[in-house]
């Protein structure tokens, strides 16, 4: 498995990452609003410090799940 961290990807390459993780659930994600219903707010807002190199994958992961109460 290729490294997610953000010292290892281009911005394009997070972008795709993205993407498709987000494919995983089975939805387009096209106006989707499934994940702003569980509190996590609008996958392009939420994941956007990745992209931009803000923040790592698995920081926004970990507050996506204490958001919707699935990480204890």
């Amino acid at each position: 498995m290729r490294s997610l961290l953000i010292k290892d990807t281009t911005r394009e390459e997070r972008m795709r990452i993205v993407q498709e993780g987000l494919n995983q659930c089975g939805g387009a994600c096209e106006f989707c609003n499934g994940c702003d219903n569980l509190g996590g707010g609008s996958t392009d807002a939420f994941y956007q410090p990745y992209i931009d190199g803000e923040k790592e994958l698995r920081e926004l992961n970990m507050e996506y799940g204490k958001r919707s109460g699935t990480v204890r």
